[in-house]
C-alpha cells in the first residue's frame, strides 16, 4: 500500500487543532473573531464602494458597530456615511443604532490582502548570530571528523 502523500497529512493537522480550540472555552474569542470577519464580508458589499474598500468591522457590541479606517480622511468620511452602514447593517439583521469610527495607525486588515506575505528585513544583529551559529557547527563537525568520527 502506499502512504499518503505530505500534503493531505498537513491539510487535515490544522483542521484538528482548530477543532480542540474551538471544543473548549478558551476557544470563545477565536469564535468571536471569525464571527466579526464574517459579519464583515456579509456587510462590505451593502457598503458604498468606495467605503467598502476603506473600512472594516472592528466590533459588534450590542446596537453599537465599531470600524477601523486607516487615515483620519476615511474617518471623516465614513462619519458622513453614518445612516449608509447603520441601514446596511440592518440589512444583514444587525440591530444597529449607533456607530464608532477608529482611525488605526496602521491599515486595517482586509480578507483581500491575506494572501500577500509582508517580507521584514534582517537586522545585522540576526546576521552575526547567524553566522556565529554557522561558525561553532563548523567546529562542532571538524572536531568530530578530527577524532574519527
Amino acid at each position: 500500500m502506499s502512504e499518503p502523500k505530505s500534503g493531505v497529512r498537513s491539510r487535515t493537522a490544522p483542521k484538528q487543532a482548530l477543532e480542540a480550540v474551538m471544543a473548549d472555552k478558551a476557544g470563545n474569542p477565536l469564535r468571536r473573531a471569525l464571527w466579526l470577519d464574517a459579519l464583515d464580508r456579509q456587510l462590505r458589499p451593502q457598503l458604498p464602494p468606495m467605503l467598502a474598500s476603506r473600512c472594516r468591522l472592528a466590533n459588534v457590541d450590542g446596537e453599537h458597530l465599531v470600524f477601523l479606517v486607516e487615515s483620519p480622511v476615511w474617518h471623516a468620511k465614513v462619519r458622513l456615511a453614518e445612516q449608509q452602514l447603520l441601514d446596511a447593517a440592518r440589512s444583514i439583521g444587525l440591530k444597529a443604532t449607533r456607530v464608532t469610527v477608529k482611525t488605526a495607525t496602521a491599515p486595517a486588515p482586509s480578507p483581500v490582502r491575506n494572501d500577500q506575505r509582508s517580507s521584514h528585513a534582517v537586522t545585522a544583529a540576526t546576521h552575526k548570530g547567524l553566522r556565529d551559529a554557522l561558525a561553532c557547527l563548523a567546529d562542532v563537525k571538524g572536531t568530530r571528523s578530527g577524532n574519527g568520527g
